[in-house]
């Protein structure tokens, strides 16, 4: 039986001669893993191969066995054709990132429907973003993602200024320093609720960084996932992404 579904591709291994094994985050069954045949055979073939980029997000036809570890693809084709993010270095570079904390986040086929859109408008937005935007889209993106996640730092503190850390074992502002030492304190903290609080991509813009302060939160918030997230590691796109944008 056949379905219809978007996606958003995370991971291509080629296999054998002319085919691919894929991930790809799917609208309908959450993460599964495609073999695609004959992509690699000939010119034509090899640009179908171009699809499965990570980031790429495909309207696709799939063949679908819950009790099958591999799925496969019928047809596939764009969803959205991006103008940027495939051929811009640094707007590469954060769709990899973003790309990467989600192949790190989800461990399980689940279906998420409302983390599949947030996630496939996120890389929209990032393509038509200016450059100040893209600059703090990463942070934006890591923040709001962890939402979907289960583990959102709760933002509802009243006056944030009276709550000067930020408690990451526990997710929430706090007026007291932790005993432990997986906290945010002072301006980290403050920045931190004005990104959790921004509704549209054009208020990123409004927020000015200093790339050391990036660089700082990006590693901050790396660590909120590990204390969160069972063999989360180290992302390797974080430090790419620090030279590109001058974090």
């Amino acid at each position: 039986m056949t379905h219809k579904t978007k996606g958003i591709v995370l991971r291509t291994i080629k296999y054998g001669e002319t085919s691919l094994v894929v991930s790809i985050f799917t609208e309908l069954f959450g993460v599964n893993t495609y073999m695609v045949n004959g992509v690699r055979s000939s010119k034509k073939a090899g640009a179908r191969a171009v699809l499965y980029q990570p980031g790429a997000i495909l309207e696709m036809e799939v063949y679908h066995n819950e009790l099958k570890s591999m799925q496969r693809i019928k047809e596939s084709g764009w969803a959205f054709l991006y103008k940027n993010i495939l051929s811009d270095v640094v707007k590469n570079t954060i769709a990899l990132y973003i790309v990467e904390l989600l192949i790190r986040s989800l461990k399980q086929p689940e279906q998420n429907t409302d983390l599949f859109i947030f996630c496939e408008d996120a890389l929209i937005q990032l393509d038509g973003a200016n450059k100040n935007i893209a600059a703090n889209f990463p942070l934006y993106f890591a923040l709001h993602l962890s939402h979907f996640l289960g583990f959102r730092i709760s933002n509802e503190t009243g006056n944030y200024k009276d709550n000067v850390y930020i408690d990451l074992i526990e997710g929430n502002f706090v007026n007291a320093q932790p005993i432990h030492p997986h906290f945010l304190e002072g301006e980290n903290a403050v920045i931190t609720s004005e990104l959790l609080r921004i509704m549209q991509l054009h208020e990123l813009e409004q927020i000015k960084l200093n790339g050391s302060r990036r660089r700082e939160l990006l590693g901050r918030y790396q660590e909120y996932y590990s204390l969160h997230i069972p063999d989360f590691g180290k992302m390797k796109t974080l430090s790419v992404l620090h030279e590109l944008l001058a974090l």
